[in-house]
């Protein structure tokens, strides 16, 4: 099992940016398959995107793309979403998510560690 601990969410005016991190500890981090989801109030789970174990490969929802980056820094054991043009529609409790398989994907139920989340709030 891997620990998940998000930060730097907040509140950011639409077209503004946002970064927010994932502290991993646990476990030996690069040998999990990472990825952000959101949900916002009283919808149901979103997934965002998703990055492999070495960050090579990343893999986005279309609602994302072009907007947000994934990444990840293995000797630091973090996860990162870079998120540019922010629209109203981002707002959201965002959460990192970790499993140990090689499966680089959208399906929340693949994904066995999850953080508490934190607050993403775009205001238009």
């Amino acid at each position: 099992q891997v620990q998940l601990v998000e930060s730097g969410g907040g509140l950011v005016q639409a077209g503004g940016s946002l970064r927010v991190s994932c502290t991993a500890s646990g476990r030996t981090f690069s040998n999990y398959t990472m990825a952000w989801f959101r949900q916002a109030q009283g919808k149901e789970r979103e997934f965002v995107a998703a990055v492999s174990r070495t960050g090579v490969g990343r893999y986005y929802a279309n609602s994302v793309k072009g907007r947000f980056t994934i990444s990840r820094d293995n000797a630091k054991t973090m996860l990162y979403l870079q998120m540019n043009s922010l629209k109203p529609e981002d707002t959201a409790l965002y959460y990192c998510a970790a499993h140990s398989g090689a499966y680089v994907g959208s399906d929340w139920h693949a994904y066995e560690d999850w953080g508490q989340g934190t607050q993403v709030t775009v205001s238009s």
